[in-house]
């Protein structure tokens, strides 16, 4: 959306000429993504399902996931970890209307998620001190303020999802304790300890855990299907080749971990960095860059259907018809049964992510 226009709307906004905004006026975007652009800036993108870019908002730094309203063309941007900022945007108007900032003490783990009203946002953070992970609780009523935290269940914990028509929260503790005085390095590998927390109201009800020696598989991100099966991606922190990076769970349920042949899982090289629902939730489908890869799982059996390369592939999410694919080398692709169909590159790297709107 042309600048001109942004401000005209938020002119006509601010005078309550026009009825409230949608996403239709951002553009109708179907999708956000954070990148960084050839001159070194970081902006939050807005991209439509032909893969055309609707809106480019500036970033303070780099940006890692985001969380779009629930009923508002809202999104709040999160800085990569261990950052410190959150930034709360109008996609319409382009203009930044909160700033979040952690306590002292505290980052942010770059993900985020809006209560089914979208009355309050949860954000994973760490206490680092602690080495304990935490939830923040903010406000959306009142300009995002801080009004709570929560303990996590566990430590490092990165992904955040609400369970499909309910208020329960789970969160992917990955297990891993950093410092920003040692920036990423993992400082707890012998001892690490990653599962699945549910929460509700601040309440831990749940905590799922791979069997001990899984225990160096970090959990990090997440997907949800309408049944409320989760679907994890882990990260390997061992030694050797990563013996399962693909799990689910179900609420009162042993986690089940994803047995992939060995050589589809060597091209994974330990790292899963997006995973998604698809196909009307009979496909998981998990990306991983450092790989080159995108691998398609049955969401039923948990067998691996089959796989394809692309180049530095992350970001996923599933549309009506297919799966749209990010990659750090500025493509955009569609695939539709495993094949790719649709492919445009733009002049930026795209950051991790890819969120539905």
């Amino acid at each position: 959306m042309q600048a001109g226009r942004r401000q005209f709307i938020a002119g006509l906004l601010a005078t309550g000429l026009v009825p409230k905004p949608s996403w239709a006026d951002a553009g109708s975007p179907s999708f956000l993504s954070a990148a960084a652009l050839v001159d070194g800036t970081y902006v939050l993108c807005g991209i439509d399902a032909a893969l055309k870019v609707t809106f480019q908002l500036s970033l303070p730094a780099r940006g890692h996931a985001a969380a779009a309203h629930p009923s508002r063309p809202e999104a709040v941007a999160f800085a990569r970890r261990p950052g410190t900022y959150a930034v709360v945007i109008d996609c319409v108007t382009g203009s930044q209307t909160a700033l979040l900032q952690v306590p002292g003490g505290r980052h942010f783990y770059g993900h985020g998620a809006f209560s089914s009203d979208g009355h309050l946002l949860f954000t994973t953070e760490n206490d680092f001190e602690a080495g304990r992970g935490r939830i923040g609780v903010w406000d959306t009523r009142a300009g995002y303020r801080r009004i709570d935290e929560w303990d996590s269940g566990g430590v490092g914990p990165h992904d955040i999802k609400r369970l499909p028509n309910t208020e329960t929260l789970v969160v992917a503790n990955g297990g891993i304790d950093t410092h920003p005085d040692s920036g990423r390095t993992t400082l707890n590998i012998p001892t690490m300890r990653p599962n699945l927390t549910y929460i509700e109201a601040g309440a831990i009800v749940e905590v799922a855990e791979p069997t001990p020696p899984m225990h160096k598989n970090s959990i990090r991100h997440l997907a949800v299907n309408a049944e409320g099966q989760v679907a994890f991606g882990m990260q390997w922190q061992g030694d050797g080749a990563a013996p399962m990076l693909v799990g689910t769970h179900v609420r009162g349920q042993e986690m089940v971990l994803l047995d992939t042949p060995l050589d589809h899982l060597r091209d994974m090289r330990g790292y899963v960095g997006s995973i998604c629902y698809a196909d009307h939730d009979d496909t998981i489908a998990v990306t991983s860059p450092r790989g080159g890869i995108i691998q398609f799982y049955d969401a039923r059996s948990g067998q691996l259907k089959k796989s394809r390369p692309l180049p530095d592939v992350c970001g996923a999410a599933a549309s009506a018809d297919g799966i749209l694919l990010t990659s750090g080398t500025g493509a955009l692709s569609f695939m539709t049964g495993g094949q790719q169909t649709v492919s445009r590159t733009e002049s930026a790297s795209w950051d991790n992510h890819l969120i539905p709107l």
